[in-house]
């Protein structure tokens, strides 16, 4: 016989996984990423180099399409992040996961 855990059945409150971070990014005069900062992180961390860059236009029949220019770019921290700014609000992520 297994003896109760004690946690309360039913529906759990749901939360996102993998959600986007926003960032603050500064760019130059071609829109690419020199600078990256979070939230959490008290100054912002220069990009080194810009890996990879690729677009990802989706959903347009719906009412929010998804139009992303994605980044993968190496800080001078030797970090890589996965960035990308939202083409339709112009804010910008990082996407984890």
């Amino acid at each position: 016989m297994v003896t109760h855990p004690r946690a309360p059945l039913g529906a759990r409150p749901l939360r996102a996984v993998n959600a986007p971070i926003a960032l603050e990014v500064q760019v130059d005069g071609r829109e690419h990423p020199l600078s990256v900062r979070r939230s959490d992180w008290p100054h912002p961390r220069p990009v080194a180099e810009i890996q990879d860059r690729w677009r990802i236009d989706d959903e347009w029949w719906r009412e929010q399409p998804i139009s992303r220019l994605y980044h993968l770019v190496r800080l001078a921290n030797d970090q890589l992040l996965t960035i990308y700014q939202d083409l339709l609000t112009h804010a910008w992520f990082e996407q984890r996961g």
